[in-house]
C-alpha cells in the first residue's frame, strides 16, 4: 500500500468545545455536516473552503499526490516541515486525501466521494476539469444536489476566459490597480490581494445560498466566480464618479474621491490617518487646529469645494499638524470626536491591544511545526464560535480515514493503489 495511504488518524490536532459542568450542550457549529470537496490551490479556492470548515463543515482537500497544493511549497522559505506558512493560513480545519485524478481509478475513488459531497470548489482552468471528467455536467449526474463552484481568473465564458487566473493580472485588468498608488506616479498594485480574497468571500457566499437553495428543492446548481469579477465590484465609488460625471478616475494615493479632508496626514513624527468627512466633523476639526479662517476660505467652504481644491487644502492642513506627534493627534482628535488612527504596520496591529483583544493571531498545534500563528477569525459567531478542530493537514494525511469512512476497507484500497488511484 502507498505510504500516503498510512497516516496520522482523523482528528489529531483537534480542540473540543468546551463545556461548564452542569451547563446546557454547546450548540453544533452551522455547517456541522456539510461535506465539502476542496478541489483548489494556492489562494481563492482554498481561503474559501477553510471559511467553511470554520464554520464546522468537513471540508476535505483533494490534493495531487507528491505535489499537493502548490502553496505547500511556496513563499521562498522554509519552516520545519514542507508546508509553507502561506499554505498553513490557508488550510485549517481541513482533512487531505491524495488522488490522482488524471488516472481512472483516481477519479473512481474521487467519485465515491463526490456522492457523499454537498459543496465541490475547484479552481482549475476553465476546461480542465472537463477534460479530467470531473466537471459539474458529469458529477451532477452522480449527484444532483451538489453545488459545484469554479473559480478562475475571468470566469467560464467570454473572450478572457482561457487566460490565467492571477491577482496581479485582476487587479490590473479590472481597473484596479488605474486608481492604486499615487497621481502621475507608476503602476502599483494593492498591497493584499484582493482579488483571490474577494472572490474567495465571493464564492463562499454564493456556494452557501446555492446549499441552502439545494436543501430547499434537492437541486444543486453550478457557480462560476471569477477574480476579475470579484475586483470590479470592489470600484462602487470610483465607477460610481465615471457613470455619474463622465470623469475617468484616477490614483489619490491615501485620498477618498467622496470627501475630504480623509486622508493620511504629515505630523511631527510621520503620518496618521484622519477623516472630517462631513460640515460638522470639518468645523469640528477647524476649532481643534484654533484655524478659525479655514471655515470662511472660500476653497474650504463645503465638501466639494474642499474635493476640488484637495492639494491646497492638505497643505494649510498639515502646517497644523506638523507641530504634533501622530500619537498625540489622534488621541486629541479622537476626544472630540473626529475619526483618526494610527498607521501600523502588520506585526504592530496583530501585536495591538485590540488586535489581541479580537484575538485576530492564534496559535494553531501541528505535528510538525509545533505551534503555528494563524491569522484568527474575522467575523466572530456568538452562539456558535468558530474552532480549530483540525491542523492544516499534511499531504494526504488522512487518505485511508476518510476512504474508510466511505465503505472502502483495506483491500479497496489496496487494489486502487494497485492501478495508480494515489500515485503522482
Amino acid at each position: 500500500m502507498s505510504d500516503v495511504l498510512d497516516q496520522t488518524r482523523p482528528g489529531a490536532g483537534v480542540r473540543p468545545q468546551r463545556q461548564t459542568e452542569g451547563a446546557p450542550p454547546a450548540r453544533p457549529l452551522p455547517l456541522t455536516g456539510v461535506r465539502v470537496l476542496d478541489v483548489s490551490q494556492v489562494m481563492a479556492g482554498p481561503y474559501s473552503c477553510m471559511l467553511l470548515g470554520d464554520l464546522g463543515a468537513d471540508v476535505i482537500k483533494i490534493e495531487p499526490p507528491g505535489t499537493g497544493d502548490q502553496t505547500r511549497g511556496a513563499m521562498g522559505f522554509k519552516m520545519k516541515g514542507p508546508d509553507s506558512m502561506g499554505f498553513l493560513n490557508m488550510n485549517r480545519n481541513k482533512r487531505s486525501v491524495a488522488i490522482n485524478l488524471k488516472s481512472e481509478a483516481g477519479r473512481e475513488v474521487f467519485y465515491k466521494l463526490v456522492e457523499t459531497a454537498d459543496i465541490l470548489v475547484e479552481n482549475y482552468r476553465p476546461g480542465v476539469m472537463k477534460k479530467l471528467k470531473c466537471d459539474y455536467e458529469t458529477l451532477s449526474k452522480i449527484n444532483p444536489r451538489l453545488v459545484y463552484a469554479s473559480i478562475s481568473g475571468f470566469g467560464q465564458t467570454g473572450p478572457w476566459a482561457g487566460r490565467p487566473g492571477f491577482d496581479l493580472m485582476a487587479q490590473a485588468m479590472s481597473g484596479v490597480m488605474s486608481v492604486t498608488g499615487h497621481p502621475g506616479g507608476p503602476p502599483v498594485k494593492a498591497g493584499v490581494p484582493v482579488a483571490d480574497i474577494g472572490c474567495g468571500l465571493f464564492a463562499t457566499y454564493a456556494v452557501l445560498g446555492a446549499y441552502i437553495g439545494a436543501k430547499n428543492t434537492g437541486e444543486g446548481q453550478y457557480v462560476d466566480a471569477s477574480l476579475f469579477e470579484a475586483a470590479l465590484a470592489f470600484s462602487v465609488w470610483d465607477i460610481s464618479e465615471y457613470w455619474g460625471r463622465g470623469t475617468q478616475p484616477i490614483p489619490l494615493g491615501t485620498a477618498n474621491r467622496m470627501s475630504a479632508p480623509y486622508q493620511a496626514m504629515k505630523s511631527k513624527d510621520g503620518h496618521f490617518v484622519m477623516g472630517a468627512t462631513n460640515q460638522k466633523l470639518w468645523t469640528q476639526l477647524c476649532e481643534v487646529l484654533a484655524r478659525p479662517e479655514l471655515l470662511e476660505d472660500p476653497r474650504f467652504k463645503t465638501n466639494p469645494d474642499r474635493l476640488a481644491h484637495r492639494e491646497e487644502l492638505v497643505a494649510e492642513l498639515e502646517k497644523s499638524f506638523v507641530t504634533r506627534t501622530s500619537d498625540e493627534w489622534v488621541e486629541h482628535l479622537l476626544a472630540v470626536g473626529i475619526p483618526a488612527g494610527t498607521m501600523y504596520s502588520y506585526p504592530e496591529a496583530f501585536e495591538s491591544e485590540h488586535g489581541q483583544h479580537r484575538h485576530m493571531r492564534m496559535e494553531i498545534d501541528h505535528p510538525i511545526e509545533g505551534k503555528v500563528s494563524n491569522i484568527g477569525f474575522a467575523v466572530k459567531l456568538n452562539g456558535t464560535p468558530q474552532q480549530v478542530r483540525l491542523h492544516p493537514p499534511l499531504l494526504g494525511e488522512h487518505t485511508a480515514d476518510v476512504l474508510g469512512e466511505i465503505g472502502l476497507d483495506a483491500g479497496a484500497l489496496d487494489a486502487f493503489t494497485a492501478r495508480g488511484a494515489f500515485a503522482p
